[in-house]
Parts: C-alpha cells; sequence; structure tokens
C-alpha cells in the first residue's frame, strides 16, 4: 500500500488527485474507494493510505495502485488521520 497525499477533491463531482510520496504522476482518486463510514470525502493535503476514506485537500492517505484505462487510479483509499481514530 502506498502513501500520498490529496492534492484536490471536488465533493460535487466525487473525484480528485493524489500526489505519491515518492513522486510520480498524480492518482486519479473516485470516492467510491474512500473506505470509511458515512459521507465519503477527501480533504486537499490529507494524508492518505489507499483504501475507501474521506479525503480531502492536503490530507495524508493510503491506496493501492491500478493502471486504468487514462492513467493510475486509487484503490481502497484510507485518510492516514481517520485510520489513527479506528
Amino acid at each position: 500500500m502506498e502513501t500520498g497525499t490529496v492534492k484536490w477533491f471536488n465533493n460535487a463531482k466525487g473525484f480528485g488527485f493524489i500526489c505519491p510520496e515518492g513522486g510520480g504522476e498524480d492518482i486519479f482518486a473516485h470516492y467510491s474507494t474512500i473506505q470509511m463510514d458515512g459521507y465519503r470525502t477527501l480533504k486537499a493535503g490529507q494524508s492518505v493510505r489507499q483504501a475507501k476514506l474521506h479525503v480531502v485537500p492536503r490530507q495524508s492517505v493510503r491506496f493501492d495502485v491500478h493502471q486504468g484505462p487514462k492513467g493510475n487510479h486509487a484503490s481502497v483509499i484510507v485518510p492516514i488521520e481517520a485510520e489513527a481514530v479506528a
């Protein structure tokens, strides 16, 4: 599972992008792959681990990556803050 930071996430459209911690191309993130109960979203700047989660810009997250028709896609997105609470 990889780690990265949410670049941006549009709640109305249900998708955004994650910047991988190790660098490289941004990873597409769809709300359906966010691991969490309730409203699934991410925050910009949030750290993430690929697993379904609520994501916010700049949020750190953990996630898995797979090749989609237009590039890399994140799956099983898990926000790092939510992981500590769970």
